[in-house]
């Protein structure tokens, strides 16, 4: 299920932007994010969709605060986003919902989150795929904690975490959570399934540094083969 080549092709179904209405998309951050995190991201989504000739709608949200604020706050609100019990308030879904349901209802939404703006954006998709007020919405984690994806939404998610040259998981933060639960085999004994509740498209990326830098396209974060963690 991953791979560079299955991982385009997931990213190229999921946008799917030649459709009208216009699509609005949103980058969602993660704890203790600078304002500038998507910075390079939203230059080179802008160039690209224009040379596509496209005009995109691109928002960044900072669901949980940023750098300045507390930190230890921050997680916990994280972890109560990502805890599979039932509660009423999920702190980051729910900033996330309320800014595109104010500014995006009737369009359809791509998020694309980093971290714990990833879980984020997927309880916000829940909240906002329950009200009916958006015709699409499509959901990227990168570098996410493994948040359980439901069913009938598993197709609309995509999961990409950071490897090493050799292929090796480097990003500690892709470790928390699970997507697991209990199936039954063919003769109907029951094991513990890893993948049970995993995103419909799982990808790797190839980076330099770890689980801040998949943003970067400047120096020390240049491929000589490859190009940017950006790219």
């Amino acid at each position: 299920m991953y791979g560079p080549a299955g991982s385009e092709q997931a990213v190229r179904k999921m946008m799917m932007l030649d459709e009208a209405p216009k699509w609005h998309i949103y980058l969602v951050a993660g704890v203790a994010s600078t304002p500038t995190i998507f910075d390079e991201c939203k230059r080179e989504l802008k160039h690209r969709f224009h040379e596509a000739g496209r005009d995109p709608v691109i928002r960044e949200l900072l669901p949980y605060g940023d750098h300045t604020q507390s930190m230890v706050r921050q997680i916990i609100q994280v972890g109560v986003d990502l805890t599979r019990f039932w509660i009423s308030h999920r702190p980051g879904g729910r900033a996330v919902a309320a800014q595109v349901r104010e500014l995006s209802a009737g369009h359809p939404v791509l998020f694309i989150g980093h971290s714990g703006g990833g879980v984020a954006a997927y309880r916000a998709a829940l909240l906002l795929n329950r009200e009916g007020i958006l015709p699409d919405c499509r959901i990227i984690q990168v570098g996410s904690p493994k948040t359980p994806i439901r069913r009938d939404l598993r197709e609309k998610v995509s999961y990409f975490q950071a490897v090493d040259e050799d292929g090796i998981l480097k990003d500690p933060i892709t470790r928390l959570g699970s997507w697991g639960g209990w199936s039954r085999n063919k003769l109907g004994v029951p094991f513990w399934n890893r993948l049970k509740h995993a995103p419909g498209h799982l990808g790797t990326i190839t980076v330099l540094g770890g689980h801040p830098h998949y943003f970067r396209s400047k120096e020390p974060y240049l491929h000589p083969q490859r190009g940017s963690n950006l790219s």
